[in-house]
């Protein structure tokens, strides 16, 4: 089948938007017909990295309707609404990337193991999550990486409980939706950390108590008064090399002994190739530093941020700030670039 699609054909090239090809499903592939994709910074990375294999497809949170399936394909069937992702719905070891797609254009193999900048998606079964059928065709896709990104992050990896304190750097989608599930966690104080004091603002929106302009001040020394020691859990949702470097200091001290255990920080950011820590922070103040990639169960989480919405506890419509249509992708990308996004936005197919 023909669909469009927005085609990265090299570094520093603009996306090109044209007809592709999308074979038959093999057994185990999944079609769907995309309404809504979001727009992530990490295919800015991927669009300036000179490593990226081009031809390609990119986007990885998407939302529509599936349109045909693979014969071993049991958990999804024609017609039901679904969310596109780049999280296995079940767990694999190491970090696993399914096969490309195999989706064509002008006859040259596109890469592409999911993708949602594109009116139609061919992908691995297992990146398709099943949805209610009443999910709002626009806010939906964002639950595929955003939401699952920072608020799963919060949940799972960090394991916040009530009263304890956050502080997160980087205020966008991800950012924004950490803070908005601290909030339903009920931690305290819930710190936001930025340079654009309008996205500070719009972070209080979200379940910030507190906000901290880093341009300002020490990010560090300002969450540890706030804090009064440093913060249980620090999360970097940007991933530039100071604040991979920022959020281990920005947590609570522990010391010597069995249980006294320092704060948490968590790297959920795409980061460069290093950073230095001094390493006293783990010997001395027995603080962790973690990774957090994709922590979510799809299956269970995805259906929950949706009824969390619906309940007005996770407004995924404040989230979305700005929307697109597949022809203006690279005016997204140039806005998400420059930094005049707040929250996330959106492609509209």
């Amino acid at each position: 089948m023909k669909s469009r699609a927005a085609i990265h054909t090299g570094h520093g090239n603009p996306l090109v938007i044209d007809e592709v090809n999308i074979p038959d499903p093999q057994d185990d592939q999944v079609i769907v017909k995309l309404y809504s994709s979001g727009v992530c910074h990490s295919q800015l990375h991927q669009m300036h990295n000179p490593e990226t294999v081009t031809p390609s497809l990119l986007g990885h949170e998407g939302f529509g309707v599936v349109t045909h399936i693979g014969s071993s394909v049991t958990h999804i069937k024609e017609g039901d609404a679904a969310i596109v992702t780049w999280v296995p719905r079940e767990p694999t070891r190491g970090r696993w990337r399914a096969p490309s797609a195999g989706v064509t254009w002008n006859e040259q193999p596109l890469d592409a193991s999911t993708y949602t900048w594109g009116e139609d998606a061919i992908v691995w079964g297992g990146y398709v999550v099943k949805v209610e059928d009443d999910s709002p065709k626009d806010l939906s896709s964002i639950v595929g990486c955003a939401v699952l990104t920072g608020a799963g992050a919060v949940t799972h990896t960090a394991k916040v409980r009530p009263q304890e304190s956050v502080a997160i750097f980087g205020v966008g989608g991800v950012g924004m939706s950490a803070i908005q599930m601290a909030s339903i966690l009920e931690a305290y104080p819930i710190i936001a950390v930025d340079l654009d004091e309008e996205k500070l603002k719009f972070a209080k929106e979200f379940g910030a108590t507190h906000t901290v302009n880093a341009k300002n001040v020490d990010p560090v020394e300002a969450i540890i008064e706030i804090t009064g020691g440093g913060a249980d859990y620090a999360f970097d949702a940007i991933g530039l090399r100071i604040t991979n470097e920022q959020i281990l200091p920005s947590t609570r001290s522990g010391g010597s002994g069995a249980d006294n255990i320092g704060g948490m920080a968590v790297l959920i950011g795409m980061p460069g190739p290093e950073m230095t820590v001094w390493p006293g922070h783990f010997m001395f103040h027995q603080r962790q530093y973690r990774g957090s990639l994709g922590a979510t169960y799809p299956d269970k989480d995805f259906n929950m941020y949706l009824r969390l919405h619906k309940e007005g506890k996770f407004p995924l419509d404040k989230l979305v700030t700005k929307r697109y249509r597949l022809d203006e992708i690279n005016q997204a990308c140039h806005e998400l670039e420059s930094g005049n996004i707040m929250g996330r936005a959106i492609l509209e197919y």
